[in-house]
């Protein structure tokens, strides 16, 4: 299974102001870049996470959203949505971000990244768009993209190919995790077999809402 990067993008200096509110700033607002980009481990060179209790860290290190889904908002809302706009550092095409198991594992450029979690809309990103009821919007809809742990750390680059290439032996996708962490939350049990790929500042509180689900009444 193959896919594109179309636009890698990260903040950089240009933080948005967040008047009234704690953190007062945010990195969501990102600018697609040229050239190749070097990938640590907490990230894209240049990219900034303000809030790091909810963005950033090692298992939540670049977040990809799909071309396909942001053209579904761009239809829906009548306005552009270039890369960057959903905060996100990898623009693909060609792959089913919503359909990506967790775990999986992506070559792309000279990096290894592998899927951990989906992401979850806040108030941010509604300021950000000027669209009020843009959470519920998002919700309904489901389409999340896909945060990314860098196992190998190198460089990557729009039109370098994302090659998937391990795929782990479970059914837990991105679609299935973001509906239990949201609407269907009687899910969680369903994501046990894909704790170990889980952001680690996610997994503990995960593993401790399966085991109150699956705990035997006394």
């Amino acid at each position: 299974m193959t896919g594109r990067v179309d636009a890698v993008c990260v903040s950089g200096a240009d933080l948005l102001p967040l008047p009234g509110r704690r953190p007062d700033r945010s990195g969501i607002s990102k600018r697609p870049v040229a050239g190749r980009i070097a990938v640590g481990t907490l990230g894209l060179d240049g990219d900034v996470q303000v809030n790091r209790k909810y963005h950033g860290g090692e298992g939540q290190a670049v977040y990809a959203y799909a071309q396909e889904d942001a053209d579904l908002w761009i239809a829906e809302l009548g306005r552009e949505l270039p890369p960057g706009m959903f905060g996100e550092n990898l623009r693909t095409t060609e792959l089913d971000l919503t359909g990506a198991l967790l775990g999986e594992r992506w070559r792309v450029g000279t990096t290894l990244l592998e899927v951990t979690a989906p992401r979850i809309p806040c108030a941010t990103l509604a300021r950000f768009w000027d669209e009020p009821q843009l959470v519920k919007r998002f919700t309904a809809r489901g389409a999340s993209g896909a945060y990314l742990r860098v196992l190998e750390t190198g460089e990557v680059a729009a039109d370098d190919e994302v090659t998937v290439v391990a795929r782990p032996d479970h059914e837990v996708t991105i679609g299935l995790a973001f509906r239990a962490f949201t609407t269907q939350k009687y899910r969680i049990t369903e994501l046990e077999p894909a704790l170990p790929h889980l952001p680690d500042k996610d997994r503990a509180k995960v593993a401790g809402k399966i085991a109150r689900r699956i705990a035997p009444i006394l």
